[in-house]
C-alpha cells in the first residue's frame, strides 16, 4: 500500500522557519524517502529518513510538492509513491487580499464568494483553519493579468464555517452561519437617542441559553463578551458600552447570540436598533460588519434617508403653516384698523351745501362728549324680557344744517 504524507504543525511554513514532514505506512515500515514532484534534488534529501524529516529553515526553493515511499529493508525494495503535499512558502511577497461576497454572514444553503486578490501574484491558493487550529486546503486557481481569484464555497453548512486565508497567508476572514436559533433582543440603554458626551451603552438579551453574544455595526464587531447576567424578565444578556456618545456612534446596531463550543454558528440577527447621537455637531449617516456586510450596507442608509426626507417634509410643512397663519393674521388685523378709521367721525369735516349729492342728506352736529356719557349710562336692562319697542336715544345739543324739518 501507498504511504501518506503530512507536514506538521502545517503545510504553510513562514518564510526561514522548518516544518516536520512524516511518512505514515500501513505495514510496518520505519524507513521513507523524500522527492520533490519536480524532479529537482535537493541535498538534504538524499538518504532514507527515519519515522520523521525536519525541512527547512525554508527559502523560495523549498516551495514544492513532496511525496514519500517506504522502504522494507526485508525485501530491499521501496512503496509505491505517496500523493504529494505541497509545501507553501508564505512571507515571501506581499499578502493578497480577501474578502467575502455577498458577506461574511450567511444563512445554510447559502453560497458565499471568497474573492483573492494581488498585484503582483496570479496564483491563489485558499485553506481553511480547522478545529485543530491546522489548515485544510480548500482550492487553487490560476489567473491571467493578475486577475483577482474567486472560490465558491457552499452550500453553507457548520463545517463549511470557519477561517479562510489566501497564500502567501492574507489576513484571515471568518465565514458565519446565521439563522440556526433564535434571534435575541437588541435594546439602548436610557432610549436610541442621547445627546453628544452622554454614556451610549446597548443590551443583547435572549431567552436561549447563549453564552456570547455579538455586536455589528457597519461591519464593526464590537466584541462578543460573555453573557453577564438576567433581565428582569429572565432573559441572559450582555452590555456593550460604547462610552460618551459621539456622532460617529449614530447608524443601525444588530446583535447575534452564539454558543463557545460552535463559534461560527449564530443565531438570527436581532431587529435593527437606531442609535442617533443629537448635539452642536450634526449626526453622522448611517450604513455588513453591518452582518450583511455589501448588501446590509445599503439598508442602514436606505432607513437613515427615508427619515430624514420624512422630517424635513414635517419641518416644511410646519415651517410653512406658521407663516401662513401670521400672514392671515396681519391681513384681518389691517381689515379691522381700516374698518375703525372709516367708521370714526371726523370734527373737521364739512359738506358743501351746493354739492347735488347732498340735496337729500340730513347732517347733524352732535356734542361727541353729551353722546358718550348717555350712551355709557344705560338703563338696566332685564335678560329675561327683550325690547320689543325701539330704543330712542336724546340726542342733545343738536344743530342741523340745511335740513328739511
Amino acid at each position: 500500500d501507498k504511504p501518506s504524507l503530512s507536514a506538521w504543525p502545517s503545510p504553510m511554513v513562514p518564510l526561514g522557519q522548518t516544518v516536520t514532514l512524516q511518512c505514515h505506512f500501513h505495514s510496518p515500515l520505519k524507513r521513507f524517502r523524500l522527492f520533490k514532484t519536480d524532479g529537482a534534488s535537493l541535498p538534504e534529501l538524499h538518504g532514507n529518513h527515519f519515522k520523521t524529516f525536519t525541512l527547512g529553515p525554508v527559502t523560495r526553493e523549498h516551495a514544492w510538492s513532496y511525496t514519500c515511499s517506504g522502504f522494507s529493508r526485508s525485501l530491499a525494495v521501496f512503496s509505491r509513491l505517496s500523493d504529494p503535499l505541497q509545501i507553501v512558502v508564505t512571507g515571501v511577497f506581499t499578502k493578497p487580499s480577501i474578502s467575502a461576497h455577498p458577506s461574511p454572514l450567511m444563512g445554510a444553503g447559502e453560497n458565499v464568494t471568497l474573492r483573492c486578490h494581488s498585484p503582483l501574484l496570479d496564483k491563489f491558493i485558499l485553506h481553511q483553519e480547522n478545529s485543530t487550529g491546522h489548515f485544510q486546503r480548500r482550492g487553487e486557481m490560476f489567473t491571467r493579468g493578475h486577475a483577482p481569484a474567486d472560490f465558491v464555497i457552499g452550500p453553507m453548512t457548520l463545517a463549511s464555517a470557519g477561517t479562510y486565508r489566501c497564500y502567501a497567508p492574507s489576513d484571515p476572514v471568518d465565514i458565519v452561519i446565521t439563522g440556526l436559533s433564535k434571534k435575541p433582543s437588541l435594546s439602548a440603554q436610557g432610549g436610541p437617542v442621547v445627546r453628544s458626551g452622554e454614556n451610549v451603552t446597548l443590551v443583547c438579551s435572549s431567552k436561549s441559553a447563549f453564552d456570547q453574544f455579538h455586536l455589528l455595526r457597519k461591519g464593526e464587531n464590537f466584541g462578543c463578551p460573555l453573557a453577564g447576567g438576567q433581565s428582569p424578565h429572565g432573559a441572559l444578556q450582555a452590555e456593550f458600552p460604547l462610552g460618551p456618545g459621539t456622532p460617529a456612534h449614530s447608524g443601525v446596531y444588530r446583535c447575534y447570540g452564539s454558543l463557545t463550543h460552535s463559534p461560527y454558528s449564530w443565531s438570527d440577527s436581532s431587529d435593527p436598533v437606531f442609535l442617533s447621537v443629537t448635539g452642536s455637531t450634526t449626526s453622522t449617516c448611517p450604513s455588513a460588519m453591518d452582518p450583511h456586510t455589501t448588501e446590509e450596507a445599503t439598508l442602514p442608509l436606505e432607513h437613515s434617508s427615508t427619515w430624514y426626507i420624512v422630517l424635513g417634509l414635517v419641518i416644511a410643512f410646519t415651517s410653512t403653516s406658521i407663516i401662513l397663519a401670521a400672514l392671515v393674521c396681519h391681513w384681518f388685523s389691517t381689515q379691522n384698523h381700516v374698518a375703525v378709521m372709516e367708521g370714526e367721525p371726523n370734527e373737521d369735516q364739512t359738506v358743501n351745501s351746493e354739492d347735488p349729492a347732498a340735496e337729500d342728506v340730513i347732517y347733524t352736529h352732535l356734542n361727541h362728549g353729551t353722546l358718550s356719557e348717555r350712551l355709557f349710562t344705560p338703563a338696566p336692562l332685564s335678560p329675561m324680557h327683550p325690547f320689543t319697542e325701539p330704543i330712542i336715544y336724546e340726542e342733545l345739543n343738536v344743530n342741523q344744517d340745511h335740513a328739511e324739518p
